[in-house]
């Protein structure tokens, strides 16, 4: 599976080790940045060009600060994306099944690096559920949003 990635300077180890995992998984990585550590540097600038890319291809991605609160904020400026915040890997889950969310973040700060490595896998490997209900609901969501 094709999967984008982006964080700032306040994830960029954890996004690093996701990135191995997930070519070790056989996954295709589209890097957005950062790409090198720098402090002051800002996450809209890496998180908005990867939900473009996520809503562009259909494909799923990942978007990493320090709480994951503002990477997910603007993620979900862009149409067509629906990013969750995820905090463990139940929530990671629902948020695909329920919510068909096609961007996952997380805050580099909020758990282990193999925490976050279940909270990817357990996103990438759920399927939306298709109910009705869930459907319906995302589509008032998109038919606000347009």
């Amino acid at each position: 599976m094709r999967v984008h990635i982006a964080t700032d300077h306040a994830a960029f180890e954890l996004k690093n080790y996701l990135v191995q995992r997930l070519e070790e998984a056989g996954h295709e990585v589209v890097d957005h940045g950062a790409h090198e550590y720098v402090a002051t540097d800002d996450y809209p600038g890496y998180v908005i060009p990867c939900a473009e890319a996520v809503v562009a291809e259909g494909t799923l991605g990942i978007v990493l600060g320090g709480s994951g609160n503002g990477e997910q904020i603007a993620a979900n400026k862009v149409r067509g994306v629906r990013a969750a915040l995820a905090y463990n890997p139940e929530i990671a889950k629902l948020s695909r099944q329920h919510n068909d969310a096609n961007i996952l973040s997380l805050g580099g700060r909020m758990q282990s690096l193999e925490e976050a490595w279940a909270m990817v896998e357990t996103f990438l490997d759920t399927p939306f559920s298709g109910d009705e209900r869930h459907q319906r609901r995302i589509d008032q969501i998109a038919q606000y949003e347009a």
